[in-house]
């Protein structure tokens, strides 16, 4: 640890904090149907996709339409997807000659992009061709993360809506993030990435001699692109394998400042989109602080755990398959490019948000390094977390904590005006715990069958936690691996893509059945007895209910991994 990574650590949280407000009412402007600085060149192609697909952006829809609206979007983004992939052999800019994708990995991956996962059991550069990485995957970047906002939106108007049957349009919501937010943003990204050095281009893969005479072959292709809308829509797929750790998505230290400013610049910003929406811009402040404590807390411990590894793995003579750890920290697995510190922040802002990109393999991770993307995963990536999902999903924690808060003072609890009562907390309570279902029950089941296990690259905990993470990457629609798992079997494709599909859609029914009951209620003036939900009680109430209900539900899991690979390592043991 040193002065200069504490500074890189502020210095990233500021240029997220100095984006919120300016971004946070630019999209409650957009989604309100206010003209905006772009209006003059986007209102007119927003009119030309309503009259190809026959939208009447004018025409609102009770919380079930909508919600529907969106799962049978998302259904044809599979489709579409899933049949790229299959076809790909006799598809157009395929200069490699790519065959077919294996049935079983066309499933996990078409899943994978239309849940905003963005898993990859597969090597980009080998599997797909150019065609597919664009009309497939970089397309599903876009929709998939409109798709997560346009749902936080319509929660947030049924906060801010009184004795209403509706909560907008979703294909109205769709078309205008595309088209304001996540499109102008990829392009600027995309002109600073290939500025600094990212391929943008459709030629074949380069052959080249190298200077000891071994012939390589050089993958290349339409990168900056996709890496763009990967980061801004926290999706995180990959062009290359080796993700934002491979030079040609991420060549040096200013496009790792770029691209990880992205993964949490929108979802911060959001925070403050609800609260210009529902006219009390300190309710977004609180929740922003909250998402703001973790992040914090988070990478403080990641920097901490990497800086101090055991004596056990930084001397050589203690197990020689680690002899590349170095007395300053722990560097296995770890651009040189970025070192630690670096390492940390974007371990945490890509497992706080749901993107899954990597710039180091966090296989190699101290245990208590390893941990703390697992847990940023586990309490729903709620932290900035993915575009929209990540608002919508502190949402009903913060409807959790509002209902304890009533239980406390013996009075019924109220939100914004809204009361709480037993429906929205039944609804809140199922949307949460059905990440537990899914990761620990697949989690179960992954570890006593032999298909499973025979792709573990550890044993021990570090094996155990290997199969935890999967399961607990896929569930939380982030995508990130341990790296030490062979994924690529039909068991994991199959298993996993279950667990992004639940993780995904079985969430978000019953928080849509939230803001459909909220938008039907009346808003009440707040009185003498209403709990703030503004000052710092009300952060402490509701990071409290966060670490209570998200973090304790895995901590048996977590003991039998992580911790108990921490202890070990303490003791001299490796894994």
């Amino acid at each position: 640890m040193s002065f200069h990574g504490w500074v890189q650590i502020i210095l990233y949280c500021l240029s997220i904090l100095v984006c919120v407000k300016p971004l946070g009412t630019y999209m409650a402007r957009v989604f309100a149907g206010e003209k905006v600085f772009l209006s003059p060149i986007v209102r007119p192609l927003e009119r030309t996709v309503y009259r190809l697909c026959g939208i009447n952006p004018d025409q609102e829809q009770h919380w079930t339409s909508y919600t529907t609206a969106m799962l049978v979007f998302s259904l044809m983004a599979f489709l579409f997807t899933y049949a790229i992939q299959r076809l790909q052999g006799i598809l157009p800019f395929n200069p490699q000659h790519m065959a077919a994708v294996a049935p079983d990995l066309s499933f996990n991956t078409a899943v994978s992009f239309a849940s905003n996962t963005n898993w990859q059991a597969y090597s980009g550069e080998t599997t797909l061709s150019y065609f597919t990485q664009m009309a497939a995957l970089t397309v599903q970047n876009f929709v998939s993360a409109a798709a997560g906002i346009a749902l936080a939106v319509a929660l947030i108007r049924g906060f801010m809506r009184s004795q209403t049957k509706t909560l907008g349009n979703f294909w109205t919501d769709l078309t205008r993030t595309t088209l304001y937010i996540l499109l102008p943003l990829s392009i600027v990204v995309a002109i600073a990435l290939v500025i600094l050095g990212v391929p943008q281009n459709l030629d074949p893969y380069t052959h080249v001699i190298t200077l000891s005479g071994a012939k390589q072959l050089i993958a290349q292709g339409p990168v900056a692109s996709q890496v763009a809308i990967k980061q801004l829509g926290t999706n995180g797929g990959g062009f290359f394998n080796a993700n934002s750790s491979f030079p040609f998505e991420n060549p040096n230290a200013l496009s790792n400042f770029i691209e990880v400013w992205a993964i949490l610049v929108i979802s911060a910003a959001l925070t403050y989109t609800f609260g210009v929406m529902i006219n009390d811009r300190r309710q977004g402040w609180a929740l922003f602080a909250v998402m703001s404590l973790f992040f914090v807390t988070g990478t403080a411990v990641t920097y901490w755990a990497e800086s101090h590894p055991s004596l056990a793995i930084t001397q050589p003579h203690v197990d020689t398959a680690h002899s590349a750890l170095q007395t300053g920290g722990n560097m296995e697995g770890k651009e040189v490019r970025f070192g630690i510190v670096n390492s940390a922040i974007w371990a945490n802002a890509t497992t706080d948000a749901s993107n899954g990109s990597v710039n180091a393999m966090m296989d190699s991770f101290t245990p208590i390094g390893g941990l703390v993307p697992l847990i940023n995963m586990q309490l729903g990536e709620i932290v900035f977390g993915g575009v929209g999902s990540g608002l919508y999903g502190m949402l009903l924690f913060a409807i959790l904590a509002v209902f304890i808060a009533g239980l406390m003072v013996g009075r019924t609890p109220e939100y914004l005006g809204k009361k709480i009562e037993a429906r929205e907390v039944k609804m809140a309570m199922l949307a949460i715990l059905i990440l537990p279902m899914s990761i620990l029950g697949f989690t179960a089941v992954a570890s006593e069958l032999p298909a499973a296990l025979t792709s573990l690259a550890n044993s021990g905990p570090h094996g155990f936690s290997e199969i935890l993470y999967a399961y607990t990457s896929g569930t939380a629609n982030n995508g990130s691996a341990f790296a030490g798992l062979n994924a690529n079997t039909p068991f994991w494709n199959t298993t996993v893509g279950l667990s992004m599909l639940i993780g995904r859609f079985l969430f978000i029914v019953p928080m849509m059945a939230v803001a459909g009951s909220l938008g039907e209620k009346k808003i009440i003036p707040a009185s003498a007895g209403t709990f703030p939900t503004t000052g710092l009680l009300w952060v402490g109430l509701l990071t409290g209910v966060i670490l209570i209900v998200g973090g304790l539900t895995f901590f048996p899991a977590l003991a039998l991994g992580p911790i108990a690979e921490h202890f070990a390592m303490m003791a001299g043991k490796l894994y």
